[in-house]
């Protein structure tokens, strides 16, 4: 039976992303006219157990996929029915990782027919298929200065020094607090780096030749003085992506800037001194990506603090399975991309939920204008979004929750953030 809200045309096209690298676009139209459009982002530090994110030739095979393969199998489906357009995807791609078709072509067709569906019942996307309250508004987590795989040069090993502005009363208060602490981190690092020269990473924190050591302190120093201005509680967290300086071969974490090496154990006690020493909230993946038992260790060890898996995890269900069985980490990184639908995507949020996991929806580094995240933040129910603070490709998720956040009025309330 066809309806208004069947699947009746499936496009892809190549765009780019916001480091200008080729991205796929997705566009699905129904029956009625409504038309869902969607891109999918690509990471610079992925994970080794994420989706495979292209098929054979790159975006240009994805564009070609979509046409001979993915069109036709969610053709007739019901936009609506979110389960069957994904298990369709599941069923032309044939493999647990989407090798034939890739993962960023899932998601961008999954996310695509959502979004034609949210168009042609008239429902703001955020409310078509809520796990959470979807009134609850997350915690922007936000980067501040940054090196690793994220910037050029001879920058800090850590990847992400993020700010999170915890003592916020609304998602806007929040966010502001956070643009105060990336531009007062800006002014600090022109006044003690003589070479400063107000460079910046893929995410839009500041890029500069300082150790990890410098880079904390001066985080940890602008978080202070923001507070003190504001009367907001900003709090420092770290993305050590630890598994881009694992190196299996003498099992060892190789920290090229600082020049440091540190075994297993000393690694889980370098992280426990800087929670300790600079008070953090949030640290993610401290350890490599094969690290159950060493993610279990320290999330043992701490009070206070999110140790949240990434890498770890790839917003996979069965490998949250496996981390909450030890009791690996309190939070997870939420990357629809990095399991391909919305579907599987969800689950995983569920279980998180059900261990008392706390979800924290994410970007990637080389992200799109795609704003759709903010409203996948809401509707799975996540305490904190991971989005950047500067960047029209990152500001596009902020200013489309803060639009949401005022159309909501009163009924609009900050999620509540265990462990901190």
């Amino acid at each position: 039976m066809t309806t208004d809200t069947t699947i009746k045309r499936v496009i892809a096209r190549k765009v780019l992303n916001s480091r200008g690298g080729p991205a796929i676009e997705v566009e699905v139209t129904t029956t009625g006219g409504a038309v869902g459009r969607s891109s999918a982002p690509s990471g610079a530090s992925k994970g080794r157990y994420e989706a495979v994110e292209f098929p054979r030739g790159g975006v240009d095979g994805a564009v070609k996929t979509v046409g001979t393969l993915v069109g036709p199998a969610i053709k007739g489906l019901d936009a609506v029915d979110q389960e069957a357009v994904d298990e369709a995807l599941h069923e032309v791609d044939g493999t647990d990782n989407f090798g034939r078709i890739g993962g960023n072509t899932a998601y961008a067709v999954s996310l695509a027919a959502a979004k034609a569906a949210s168009i042609a019942l008239n429902v703001p996307f955020y409310r078509l298929h809520p796990i959470g309250q979807a009134n609850e508004f997350p915690f922007p987590l936000g980067n501040v200065l940054g090196g690793g795989k994220h910037a050029l040069g001879k920058t800090p090993d850590i990847q992400e020094f993020l700010v999170l502005p915890i003592g916020a009363r609304s998602f806007l208060e929040a966010v502001e607090n956070a643009v105060c602490v990336h531009k007062t981190v800006g002014k600090l690092l022109s006044k003690r780096v003589p070479d400063f020269v107000s460079g910046r990473g893929d995410e839009g924190a500041w890029a500069v030749n300082i150790s990890n050591e410098e880079a904390l302190n001066i985080a940890v120093e602008a978080c202070d003085i923001v507070t003190e201005e504001t009367g907001v509680t900003n709090r420092m967290g770290l993305d050590l992506a630890a598994s881009t300086f694992w190196r299996d071969e003498d099992q060892s974490y190789v920290y090229a800037r600082d020049g440091r090496v540190r075994d297993e154990g000393d690694q889980i006690e370098f992280v426990l001194s800087l929670i300790r020493k600079y008070k953090l909230a949030y640290v993610e993946d401290p350890l490599h990506e094969d690290d159950f038992e060493g993610f279990s260790e320290l999330t043992k060890k701490v009070k206070h603090c999110l140790i949240c898996g990434d890498d770890l995890f790839v917003t996979n269900k069965k490998r949250l399975e496996k981390g909450a069985a030890i009791g690996a980490g309190n939070a997870i990184i939420i990357k629809p991309n990095q399991v391909g639908t919305l579907t599987d995507a969800g689950r995983t949020v569920e279980f998180a939920e059900r261990s008392g996991y706390v979800a924290t929806a994410s970007h990637r580094s080389g992200e799109t204008e795609d704003s759709a995240l903010a409203h996948l933040a809401l509707s799975f129910g996540c305490s904190l979004i991971k989005t950047g603070i500067v960047g029209g490709e990152r500001v596009a998720k902020i200013n489309e929750l803060i639009r949401v956040e005022g159309d909501m009025g009163k009924k609009a309330r900050m999620a509540r953030v265990s462990y901190v």
